[in-house]
C-alpha cells in the first residue's frame, strides 16, 4: 500500500524561480542578453551547496556563454538568470565581456547572432 508521504519523497523539489532572487528583478549591473559571461579567478571560493544554482552558473561560465544561454541551460526565466548573473558579477565571481564592437568581423557578428538565437530558442 502506497503512503502519500512515500510517493512525495521520490518527487523532485520544485523551487519557484523568483525565490532564487528573493523577488528581485534588477540585475544590478548592465547586462545584455547576448553578453558573454566568464569566470574570474577568486581567492575566496564560494561556500554554496553542491546543487546551488550559482555554482551551476559558474560551471557554465567556463565556456563563456551568453546570459540567454545560461538561462536556457538551467531552464530559468531570463529575468532570474540576469539577476543571478548580476549578483555573481557584483560578488566578483564572473565578468561580463564586451559584445561586438565596430571593428568586429562579419563572421563574429554571425556567430553572436547564432549563439543568441540558439539560447533564446532553448528558452
Amino acid at each position: 500500500m502506497d503512503h502519500p508521504a512515500d510517493s512525495s519523497a521520490a518527487e523532485p523539489s520544485l523551487v519557484r524561480p523568483y525565490t532564487l532572487t528573493s523577488g528581485r528583478t534588477d540585475a544590478g549591473v548592465p547586462l545584455a542578453l547576448e553578453a558573454p559571461v566568464g569566470t574570474v579567478p577568486s581567492p575566496h571560493p564560494p561556500r554554496w551547496p553542491d546543487n546551488d544554482v550559482r555554482g551551476q552558473i559558474l560551471a557554465l561560465c567556463a565556456d563563456r556563454p551568453s546570459v540567454a544561454e545560461i538561462a536556457a541551460h538551467l531552464s530559468l526565466p531570463l529575468g532570474v538568470a540576469r539577476v543571478l548573473v548580476g549578483d555573481l558579477v557584483v560578488q566578483g565571481y564572473v565578468r561580463v565581456h564586451a559584445t561586438l564592437g565596430e571593428a568586429s568581423t562579419a563572421d563574429e557578428q554571425r556567430e553572436l547572432i547564432g549563439r543568441t538565437l540558439r539560447g533564446l530558442r532553448a528558452l
